[in-house]
């Protein structure tokens, strides 16, 4: 699964609904797979602690599997603006790491991912 930032947040929140859908699925053998986008925007709340910042970072690399904002994933998500005026750069990276990996994208804001063709949504 490619997940959304906002997924990881409730996750971290402990949203039970949420760490039980991961828990199965990695208890399973899904791979998680994160974009680098998706780890700025975690990384980039100001509230945490450097103590929570580093916790967070150790969570991301023991349990994701990182893509990185390339050329190649950098072009899909320009294709994607070009293609869906609304949708913003960092959505447009997350979609384009999606289909880069050809893996559906698990988010709870569907809306903002809407007409991207190709891109499969999950949610939970």
């Amino acid at each position: 699964m490619t997940l959304d930032t906002n997924i990881i947040i409730a996750y971290l929140d402990g949203e039970g609904e949420v760490v039980r859908a991961l828990s199965d699925l990695k208890s399973n053998g899904v791979p998680f797979f994160l974009s680098s986008i998706v780890e700025a925007e975690l990384l980039s709340f100001s509230r945490w602690t450097d103590a929570e910042r580093r916790a967070t970072q150790s969570f991301l690399e023991q349990n994701f599997i990182s893509i990185a904002f390339d050329r190649t994933v950098a072009r899909i998500a320009a294709h994607v603006r070009r293609s869906v005026k609304s949708v913003k750069l960092p959505d447009a990276a997350i979609a384009a790491t999606a289909l880069y990996t050809n893996i559906p994208l698990v988010t709870r804001n569907a809306y903002d991912f809407r007409g991207i063709a190709g891109l499969s949504i999950a949610s939970f």
